[in-house]
């Protein structure tokens, strides 16, 4: 008997890649979706999309959906205390495994590993250590479609939010921008593919700048603040 797991959906193309994978590979059963959600605003953290288009997704992928609802500045301790009730939860049915795209960003992926090994769950990570451009290419080669729904302004501008990443975007990206965006670059909203009983329907609406200061500078202080873009998408 496979063993059961937990799959941890952020919307964006490392997510859906890493899950193609995963089934492809067929090891271990993906029993539901798990993605954290800022509660006031009812959005998947840093990608911004709304959790409207992300049940959309969950509904086409033909997998049940477990939003973790986060407060907007939780300290360590409040998510440490919702992490674990949802991973309680989540044991509860069985599942033993949780599945990540991350690449090739080590801390996180020790902190991942030891917070699962604490509550005795196994981290399973099927895109690490490969090339981010090969990955890239093996996405949209797939037939996967995504949007960029957000971009850091210390990497990007403003004019790389909304577009749909195809081979283009990927020669208009600056040569310090990793191809898949994992250094925190820029996040996406996987709309089509190979894994996907339909496209999810969207329509684009504006780009918005927002700033969050940086560890002992003022909010109003631009030159101390980390600058992103975050392009709205709006269900059909």
């Amino acid at each position: 008997m496979k063993p059961k797991a937990v799959f941890n959906w952020s919307s964006g193309k490392d997510s859906a890649l890493a899950l193609y994978k995963t089934l492809q590979e067929n090891q271990i059963e993906i029993t539901t979706l798990l993605t954290s959600i800022n509660h006031e605003f009812q959005r998947i953290s840093m990608h911004g999309v709304h959790v409207s288009l992300l049940e959309k997704q969950a509904e086409s992928l033909g997998l049940p959906l477990i939003k973790m609802e986060l407060p907007k500045e939780p300290s360590m301790e409040e998510y440490k205390d919702i992490m674990n009730k949802t991973m309680s939860g989540i044991q509860s049915m069985g599942i033993t495994h949780s599945v990540f795209g991350d690449i090739f960003l080590e801390d996180l992926r020790k902190y991942r590993e030891d917070q699962l090994s604490s509550v005795g769950m196994k981290a399973v990570f099927p895109l690490w250590k490969q090339n981010t451009s090969d990955l890239i290419h093996e996405f949209l080669d797939l037939g996967f479609k995504t949007i960029v729904t957000c971009v850091n302004g210390n990497y990007l501008d403003k004019s790389f939010a909304g577009r749909v990443i195809d081979k283009d975007f990927i020669r208009d990206l600056p040569e310090n921008v990793d191809p898949c965006g994992e250094n925190g670059e820029f996040h996406t909203f996987t709309f089509d593919g190979p894994l996907f009983k339909n496209s999810i329907q969207f329509e684009i609406g504006e780009t918005v700048k927002k700033t969050y200061p940086k560890p002992k500078a003022s909010p109003e202080d631009e030159d101390g603040a980390y600058v992103f873009w975050f392009c709205d998408l709006v269900m059909r």
